[in-house]
């Protein structure tokens, strides 16, 4: 594994982890402590569900740039598509339960956005380093605009 792919993986364990220290923080405040006892899905196993997705979206991802930069943004947005589907089912008794927990409900679409959110952003990295936009390159062609 090259050093691109390592800060790549870690870039994303390590944001992972942070989100789920702060979550777990809130989780354990008197007020919502017992919502988050009555979760359908423990915090950790949606936490892990959501990082196994970005792990597999990256690695895809990355082994498409490998073989051509043109096709990364196409399969991001398929493979997007499909983990919001996965996430669907996964999600359909938190958001339709016949016992509605508005923390549930919340913390569950934070988790997703949070994932898509990190996958977003090494996704335009990925591309703006496969474009030759990297900072230098940016600097040197403001100078024309």
């Amino acid at each position: 594994m090259n050093k691109e792919r390592l800060q790549t993986f870690l870039a994303a364990f390590s944001i992972a982890i942070t989100a789920y220290s702060v979550n777990k923080g809130i989780s354990l405040l008197p007020e919502l402590l017992q919502s988050y006892n009555d979760f359908r899905y423990s915090l950790e196993s949606l936490y892990l569900v959501f990082f196994a997705f970005t792990i597999v979206i990256l690695a895809i991802l990355l082994k498409v740039k490998d073989k051509n930069l043109d096709y990364v943004g196409m399969t991001f947005l398929l493979i997007t598509s499909v983990k919001m589907g996965l996430s669907f089912f996964i999600g359909r008794g938190i958001v339709s339960g016949t016992n509605p927990n508005l923390v549930e409900k919340i913390n569950f679409f934070v988790i997703f956005i949070l994932f898509l959110a990190i996958e977003t952003v090494i996704t335009i990295r990925l591309l703006n380093k496969g474009n030759g936009l990297d900072k230098q390159n940016i600097n040197s062609t403001k100078k024309y605009f």
